[in-house]
């Protein structure tokens, strides 16, 4: 699992800057926010993205909606092959989120 662990977090900070978060029950990916979270089980790691949008796909195991633009998105990762280039866009998607670019362009937006 530490394999696994080590390349997701290479995959996250290849996105940027990133501070990593290490918390009682998980380990958390922040950059303004935090954008991915994960635990560490015996043989698979679970976690979630925040998007600003709802993706439904087989790959999540549930997606909890908390506002138009704050959408928990839970997976499992269970061997190296899952981080693939789907997964990478989800990251750099997460990681977008959680520089709030979503609100950045929401309120220039606004002003134009």
């Amino acid at each position: 699992m530490r394999e696994l662990f080590d390349a997701l977090e290479v995959m996250i900070k290849k996105c940027g800057p990133v501070k990593v978060l290490p918390e009682k029950t998980r380990i958390a990916f922040q950059v303004r926010m935090s954008f991915i979270a994960v635990q560490v089980r015996q043989n698979y790691l679970v976690g979630h993205f925040v998007f600003a949008r709802r993706v439904e796909h087989p790959r999540f195991t549930r997606v909890e909606t908390f506002s138009p633009r704050n959408h928990l998105h839970a997976f499992r990762l269970d061997r190296l092959a899952e981080l693939d280039d789907e997964f990478a866009r989800w990251v750099r998607e997460a990681y977008a989120v959680g520089e709030q670019k979503h609100l950045i362009t929401k309120a220039k937006k606004k002003t134009e």
